[in-house]
């Protein structure tokens, strides 16, 4: 028998190897390129390993479960490293081929970068106007899509990790309801995220984070040796005092990047499945799910 800790070192080593995505669909959250840049459509991404920059035509890899298992559950997946390259194995593909195999939809994310590496960190994108839009526009894409995917609209949720996990708690504290007039009917889709997870998230001590109960619910997680997850045990007291449901894991001894890795060290390599029992606690996928 197979145990939730091997596959999930099966999984990781795929990571490492870029996980073979070539069987999984790669939509583009705008088909004839991000407004203002459709020039950029065309130009190369640069992958160096995991590392991917320039990215200007971003998309979603997109992992089904099979529709036996499938829960109607999903989320959409911003991986991290400083909004200067994505670290789309680790805490992409890994995530997402992981989910799938229980039952959720997963949509590993590739963004425009604010300090994108390809252009010595001379970007013309910016955080909030261009890779938190790329988010937003990535949620509305998977709702468009709800029923071609067998996915339930009210519970696509976003995960975020490092630079990925500012994007999320911003799509989280900053929904809209969509433009019902809008021409493309993806616009016509809400962004508010069903639940968000925050993976060692950056932004956390942002001043303009707007947290009420009309926040979706939270799962936070971080390694107890990691500088950038410092603000964890402040924010999730602010989530309680705004009336936001969260949950907190701090893992000791555990710093920063973990992802989905066969390195992991053995206190953390379980988070997926913690990940997973909030969902079920939360209603999101029920207990029976695989």
């Amino acid at each position: 028998m197979i145990t939730s800790r091997c596959r999930l070192a099966l999984l990781a080593l795929s990571a490492a190897r870029l996980v073979a995505v070539d069987d999984h669909p790669v939509v583009p959250l705008w088909p004839n390129g991000a407004p203002g840049f459709e020039s950029r459509k065309d130009e190369p991404e640069k992958v160096v390993n995991e590392r991917v920059t320039n990215v200007n035509f971003p998309t979603l890899t997109v992992f089904l479960p099979p529709r036996d298992r499938a829960t109607g559950c999903a989320a959409v997946i911003a991986p991290g490293r400083g909004h200067g390259h994505v670290t789309i194995a680790h805490e992409g593909y890994a995530v997402a081929q992981w989910l799938a195999a229980h039952g959720i939809a997963g949509f590993a994310l590739k963004y425009r970068l604010a300090r994108d590496e390809a252009t010595g960190g001379k970007s013309p994108y910016t955080v909030e106007g261009h890779a938190l839009i790329d988010v937003q526009r990535a949620i509305r894409l998977v709702r468009a899509h709800a029923a071609e995917w067998g996915i339930d609209p009210a519970r696509v949720g976003v995960m975020g990790f490092s630079a990925g996990g500012e994007l999320a708690v911003l799509a989280a504290t900053r929904p809209d309801a969509g433009n019902p007039d809008a021409n493309d009917p993806i616009d016509r889709q809400g962004s508010r995220a069903g639940f968000a997870a925050l993976m060692y998230a950056g932004g956390l001590t942002r001043a303009n984070l707007a947290l009420s109960k009309e926040t979706p619910p939270l799962f936070l997680a971080c390694g107890g040796d990691d500088r950038i997850s410092e603000p964890y045990p402040a924010f999730y007291a602010a989530c309680r005092k705004a009336g936001v449901s969260a949950e907190l894991h701090i893992f000791a001894g555990v710093g920063h990047g973990f992802g989905i890795q066969e390195k992991n060290p053995v206190g953390v390599r379980d988070w997926p499945d913690r990940f997973h029992d909030w969902l079920v606690s939360r209603k999101f996928i029920n207990a029976t799910a695989p």
